[in-house]
């Protein structure tokens, strides 16, 4: 029997997985600034969903967005290395989109490390669009290629 992976919300015991897991897969090179209390910050923001996908007491993949009164964005996006290659993230995307839609927004915008082509290349496959280049959004030490994906079209407007 194949068991389907259970996404949550984040609580205050998943905060610090999080933050390391960010540490190593997201910030590495550039030091530390979603640290334990920003996720926690994060999670206890009406206007952020932080999902997670636990196995046993760690957490092996989150996701972080903040809704808008117009747009969505992802804020971070993460699955453990032993974890890869699994759906994982594509599951935790689509269970946030979703909550986009949910919340009335039709798009969600997103940045990416330009030295992480792989990561680029995992939103291309989910439908996101290159929007720009932001020159050294990272700590003013590593660009980023902004992404987009439109989830719905609103009626009467050009798609």
């Amino acid at each position: 029997m194949i068991s389907l992976p259970h996404i949550s919300l984040a609580t205050a015991a998943h905060a610090r997985g999080i933050a390391e897991m960010s540490r190593e897969y997201i910030e590495y090179g550039l030091g530390w600034s979603w640290t334990h209390a920003r996720v926690l910050k994060a999670i206890q923001d009406d206007a952020t969903n932080v999902a997670v996908i636990h196995e046993r007491t760690a957490v092996v993949a989150f996701g972080i967005m903040r809704y808008g009164e117009e747009r969505a964005h992802l804020v971070l996006l993460g699955v453990a290395a032993g974890h890869r290659k699994r759906g994982l993230g594509a599951l935790l995307l689509a269970w946030l989109e979703k909550s986009a839609v949910t919340a009335g927004l039709e798009r969600v915008q997103l940045e990416a490390r330009a030295d992480n082509p792989d990561a680029i290349a995992f939103y291309v496959e989910q439908g996101y669009g290159r929007a720009g280049t932001v020159p050294g959004y990272y700590r003013g030490a590593v660009d980023a290629v902004r992404l987009e994906k439109r989830l719905w079209v609103p009626a009467g407007a050009a798609p």
